[in-house]
């Protein structure tokens, strides 16, 4: 499939990671969800609502110039979820009104600056769809990976993501 434009690319990239995602966090123990590997790591629970509150955190880039995170008005994430079908739920509705805000979207409001700040100190400062890619996407990508060695360390068999797993039987 050839995709021209930058909305569409983003689209196919976010397609193709939400699906992964969605397997890995199927397969959370809630009943371990204060398991930590380390002191420093966040509990599993943590891990996982907050793998799944950062699609808000994407569209948040899609749809406005800036968000402050001194701003008590900011948008917040509710409540965690303590079940599989709250999380997957979630998942769900969050991934849907991402997309449905990308769809919205065009290449020319993805060049639009975006500004992440505290008050007045900027975090980051970039266009639209870098900052979707970068603090949103490959965000997401990195603590999925640490999802993963959580649920390894706690021998839950891992799916396939960028090719099989060591617990595909293709390995043997």
């Amino acid at each position: 499939m050839h995709t021209s434009s930058l909305q569409q690319n983003i689209l196919a990239e976010l397609d193709h990671e939400l699906v992964t995602t969605r397997k890995l966090l199927a397969l959370v123990p809630f009943e371990q969800a204060d398991y930590q590997p380390h002191p420093k790591s966040m509990k599993l629970g943590q891990l996982a609502v907050h793998i799944v509150n950062l699609l808000a955190f994407k569209q948040l880039f899609v749809q406005h110039p800036s968000r402050d995170f001194l701003d008590p008005n900011g948008p917040k994430p509710g409540p965690a979820p303590t079940s599989h079908e709250g999380l997957l739920a979630r998942f769900d509705e969050a991934s849907a009104s991402l997309r449905a805000a990308l769809q919205e979207s065009d290449d020319e409001k993805l060049t639009d600056g975006f500004r992440l700040h505290r008050g007045e100190q900027t975090l980051l400062e970039m266009p639209k769809a870098t900052a979707i890619r970068i603090m949103g996407l490959n965000h997401s990508i990195h603590h999925r990976g640490q999802l993963s060695v959580y649920l390894r360390l706690l021998d839950i068999p891992l799916p396939a993501m960028y090719g099989p797993s060591a617990d595909d039987k293709i390995w043997g």
